[in-house]
């Protein structure tokens, strides 16, 4: 619909154009001949704006303009705005230049004319009044009877009656220039009790910042004392900030004695640890070990079988006292998936430490390195060059016959590492081969 609306105004546009291009032409007019200019007055951008500042104008004296161009920019206190044509014209006059500030809304500042209108006979038109008093207000329908009317007056006759038999009253205090717009209230009720304007620099304000209020007003006609819009604006003025005169700091509490007690309580004792040891035999690791290597060519450290018989002793270890059951437990336990599971154990995460015994030291290996080539002071003297033997280096804290496997826990924990170490015991030195797979 918006797009047809505006195909519709662009085409009715181009059609006035074009009548008016003929029209010239043939000698004759579309309008009225010899009307006067039209006055251009100073827009109101917004509900609240009152004046505004000419920054510049986009035209000149005598340009011609279309709907749409821009005739100048207005700048208020606010923002700055640009003023659109709203029909084809010529910029017949130019009253307000670049740069005047406080144009009043409503005040001319140039002249509008038609776009075939000849500048040269056009007749300027007369400023219109702007302060000219309000309209009078429409007089009250009579009642439908007479003493009905006489009984009960109409609010309009009451407002009047009351104008012009109470004079209004200069209000007491010194009267102050207004700078900003005024409420909405008080000019409905000047307009009310038609109050000219020019009387507003006689009340006195005693809104914030100087401001008229609607009781200032009322005061000044007589309605209400004269100082009650002073008293309310001071006891607003109190009333708004919150007095701490009066306030004392409360005495802290006594700490309780509990506290004190607990202060004083002695700290419990650390939990002392205990060490579990085992001795293991490494012979039959050995062999599988040397059996492998003659076997598949292939060499697999003690290391590795040790670390093969933790994995296998942590699994499925005896619960701890102090173990506390997981989130998955609980889980378990409320779907009753803890009775339907055969073990009750859990996996341990047990790392034993291995020392040699001294009487098992082990013997040092020795490994044959190839014969060296004969050079020639061997072919000279005789001398057949013969491999040498190296001394292995045995491994670190580990005996190839015995070694202590230990376990240091804490009190309470004795059960499961003795229970693990006898795990890694029985895998080492009874069935090592099923470390291999």
């Amino acid at each position: 619909m918006a797009s047809f609306a505006t195909a519709c105004r662009l085409s009715a546009r181009l059609t006035s154009r074009q009548l008016r291009q003929d029209a010239s032409a043939r000698g004759f007019r579309t309008s009225t001949a010899c009307l006067a200019a039209q006055n251009f007055t100073m827009p109101a951008l917004s509900p609240t704006m009152t004046e505004g500042n000419i920054a510049k104008w986009a035209v000149k004296e005598g340009d011609s303009f279309s709907a749409g161009d821009i005739l100048l920019e207005i700048e208020t206190d606010k923002a700055s705005m640009d003023v659109e044509a709203q029909d084809d014209g010529i910029m017949a006059k130019i009253l307000q230049g670049d740069g005047t500030k406080g144009i009043k809304v409503g005040v001319r500042i140039g002249v509008l004319a038609e776009p075939d209108d000849d500048l040269s006979t056009l007749e300027i038109p007369a400023e219109e009044n702007t302060s000219s008093s309000s309209p009078p207000k429409e007089e009250a329908k009579p009642a439908p009877s007479e003493s009905k009317s006489e009984a009960t007056p109409s609010k309009s006759s009451e407002s009047k009656s009351y104008s012009s038999s109470a004079p209004a009253k200069k209000s007491s205090g010194p009267a102050k220039k207004q700078t900003y717009p005024l409420l909405p209230s008080v000019e409905h009720l000047m307009h009310e009790h038609n109050i000219d304007p020019s009387k507003i620099d006689e009340m006195t304000p005693s809104g914030p910042n100087n401001r008229l209020l609607k009781g200032d007003v009322l005061a000044y006609l007589g309605t209400i004392s004269s100082s009650y819009p002073a008293e309310l604006s001071s006891k607003i003025s109190k009333l708004s900030h919150l007095d701490l005169s009066n306030i004392k700091l409360a005495a802290p509490a006594p700490k309780p004695a509990a506290e004190k007690a607990a202060a004083s309580a002695p700290a419990p004792e650390p939990v002392k640890n205990l060490e579990v040891a085992v001795p293991i035999s490494m012979k039959a690791v050995l062999e599988v070990q040397k059996r492998i290597q003659s076997t598949l060519g292939v060499f697999m450290p003690l290391s590795t079988f040790i670390a093969r018989a933790t994995e296998v002793a942590n699994d499925d270890l005896p619960r701890s006292k102090s173990y506390k059951p997981t989130a998955d437990d609980l889980f378990n336990s409320v779907l009753g998936l803890d009775k339907v599971t055969t073990s009750s154990g859990i996996r341990g995460s047990f790392l034993p430490q291995i020392t040699a015994l001294p009487s098992a030291a082990p013997r040092a290996t020795f490994a044959k390195t190839p014969a060296k080539k004969s050079d020639i002071i061997d072919i000279l003297s005789g001398k057949k060059a013969s491999p040498t033997r190296l001394a292995g280096k045995p491994l670190p804290g580990l005996s190839n016959t015995v070694n202590v496997f230990s376990l240091t826990v804490p009190k309470g924990e004795e059960k499961r590492a003795q229970i693990f170490l006898d795990r890694v015991k029985t895998v080492l030195e009874a069935e090592p081969g099923r470390l291999v797979l």
